[in-house]
This record gives structure tokens, sequence and C-alpha cells, in this order.
């Protein structure tokens, strides 16, 4: 009966083992991915509004050439390219095809010098135009 046991000792001694080997370990539940904490809205300062520069607001006397198209009153350099830009598109006097050409009729011609001009060109002939 002693071998007998041993042998059976012997058999569920493995067979214990073989449990424990076969049985996996706990693994850790896989994490799950935390939603994003929401971010507390951080409010910026609002943006501080452009001041244009005090030479492009400095009103400036047109030539008399260009007071025939502008009017003689003194205006800043940006409401005299507006108003420019007002009497040629009153005129048609932008190029149908390349649009960055103006034909310069006879008032116009007197201001920039030379027809076609482009409109890049243009204002800074104008400028020579203004004191």
């Amino acid at each position: 009966m002693a071998t007998a046991k041993k042998a059976a000792a012997k058999k569920a001694a493995p067979a214990k083992k073989a449990a424990a080997k076969k049985a996996p370990a706990k693994k850790a539940a896989p994490a799950k991915k935390a939603a994003p904490a929401k971010k507390a809205a951080v409010k910026k300062a609002p943006a501080k509004k452009r001041t244009p520069s005090a030479a492009f607001m400095k009103p400036l006397t047109p030539s008399a050439a260009l007071a025939a198209i502008i009017g003689d009153k003194p205006l800043p350099r940006t409401e005299v390219t507006k108003k420019v830009w007002e009497y040629i598109k009153k005129n048609s006097l932008q190029d149908k095809l390349k649009r960055t050409m103006i034909n310069a009729d006879a008032k116009l011609k007197a201001v920039v010098g030379v027809s076609p001009i482009s409109m890049f060109g243009m204002t800074k002939e104008i400028s020579k135009h203004l004191k």
C-alpha cells in the first residue's frame, strides 16, 4: 500500500502542477481609454483691432490731374485708392482678359502716364500726385 500511495501521490502531483501551469495567470483587465478630459475653455483676450499706420491715414492733397478723378479734398492714401478704383469700375477701364491691367482714359492717363498700366504700377504713379 505504501507503494500505491506513492504512485497516487506521483500522479496527483504532476496533475496539480499541470493544472497550475494550464491555468493562465490572471491578466490585468485592459484599461479602458479614458475619454479625454474636457479642457476648461480658455478664453483668450479679444484680439486688438489693428490700427493703420499714421502714414496711411494722414490726409494728402491730390494734384490737379488727380483731383479731376477723386476730388480736390485732402484724403488718406487708402481713400484715394478706393476713389480711383470706383472711377475705374464706373468707366469700365479694367482690361476684360487680363484683369490686372488698366486701360487708362484721358483723365487717368494724365495721372499714370501710360496706357495700359498694371494695377500695381498704377498705385506707384498715383503716389507721385499726392503731397
